[in-house]
C-alpha cells in the first residue's frame, strides 16, 4: 500500500508540472534569448528537492537466508528470537515515509542537434531514508528502541544525460531527458550500524521538464525519477548489533525522486 501511495504521488506532481507547463505556454510576448539554443556548450546551476526511496526483496522466511544462525540470536538476547518466531520468521522491512532532501549540481550542456542536447550535472544530494520492519527494531546504538530505523546519506551525483526538446513556443519548451547516473555515498557509515549498505551505486533516470526562456537567464522546471541498478546492501553489521535485520533482505535498491530548477 506504500509503494501504490508513493506511486500516486509521483503520479501527481508529474501532471502537476505539465499543468503548470501547458498554462505558461499560453503566454505570449516578444522572444527572450533568441540565440540561447545556438550555443555548442554553456552552463550553469542547479537547485533541487529530492526524496530518497528503496526497493526490497526479501527471503520468504529468514531460514533460506544461509547466513542466518538462530544460535547468534539467542545468544544476543532469547526475546529477540522470540519475537521473530511470532511472525514465523517472516521478517518485512518497508519505507515508513518519505522525506525531503536537498540537491545541487552544476549545469554543462554540449548541444548536439537542434532538439538533442547532452547534459552532465556533477553535483551533491542530502537525504534520509526511514525504514519500518514488521517486528520491534532493536538498534543498540540508539539509547532507546524505536519502530523506525533511520540512516542518512550524502551523495556524490555524476549523472550523464541525453535532453530532448521539442519546438520552442516563443518563450516555453518542454522536454524529455533519460541517462545513468553514478552516486557515491561519502555519509558516515559504521560498521555496527544497523544496515550496511555499499556506498557506490548506479542508476536509470527518466524524467520530464519545461524551459523557460526569461530575460537574462534560462529558468527549467524538471521532474526526474533515478531507478537503481544495483544490490545496495553490503555485509553484515558488526557484533553485538542483532543481524537478522540485514539478513531477513536479499536484495536492496536505492531510488530517488528528484524535483529540479536549473539556472542556465
Amino acid at each position: 500500500m506504500n509503494r501504490m501511495n508513493r506511486i500516486k504521488r509521483f503520479l501527481f506532481l508529474v501532471m502537476m508540472l505539465f499543468m503548470y507547463g501547458a498554462g505558461s505556454a499560453q503566454m505570449w510576448g516578444v522572444p527572450n534569448l533568441t540565440t540561447f539554443d545556438d550555443r555548442t556548450v554553456h552552463f550553469g546551476f542547479t537547485l533541487g528537492l529530492n526524496t530518497l526511496d528503496m526497493g526490497f526483496s526479501h527471503y520468504n522466511t529468514l531460514n533460506m537466508n544461509p547466513t542466518f544462525d538462530p544460535a547468534d540470536v539467542e545468544n544476543l538476547n532469547p526475546k529477540y528470537l522470540s519475537e521473530i518466531d511470532s511472525v514465523g520468521r517472516m521478517v518485512r522491512a518497508d519505507i515508513a515515509t518519505l522525506t525531503p532532501g536537498f540537491s545541487v549540481a552544476i549545469v554543462s550542456n554540449l548541444r548536439l542537434t537542434e532538439n538533442l542536447d547532452l547534459r552532465f550535472l556533477p553535483g551533491l544530494s542530502f537525504g534520509s531514508r526511514q525504514l519500518v520492519y514488521n517486528v520491534p527494531i532493536h538498534d543498540l546504538n540508539e539509547p532507546s528502541n524505536t519502530d523506525r530505523y533511520t540512516f542518512r546519506s550524502t551523495y556524490l551525483d555524476f549523472p550523464l544525460l541525453v535532453k530532448y526538446k521539442s519546438k520552442r513556443i516563443i518563450n516555453q519548451r518542454p522536454y524529455m531527458i533519460g541517462g545513468l547516473a553514478m552516486r557515491v555515498d561519502i555519509s558516515k557509515s559504521a560498521k555496527e550500524d544497523l544496515i550496511q549498505t555499499k556506498r557506490m551505486s548506479f542508476y536509470a533516470e527518466a524524467g520530464m521538464g519545461w524551459d523557460m526562456y526569461l530575460q537574462f537567464f534560462r529558468l527549467s522546471t524538471e521532474l526526474k525519477y533515478s531507478f537503481g541498478l544495483n544490490n545496495s546492501l553490503a555485509g553484515l553489521p558488526g557484533d553485538p548489533q542483532p543481524q537478522y535485520f540485514s539478513q531477513a533482505l536479499k536484495k536492496l535498491t536505492a531510488h530517488m525522486l528528484t524535483l529540479s530548477f536549473h539556472f542556465e
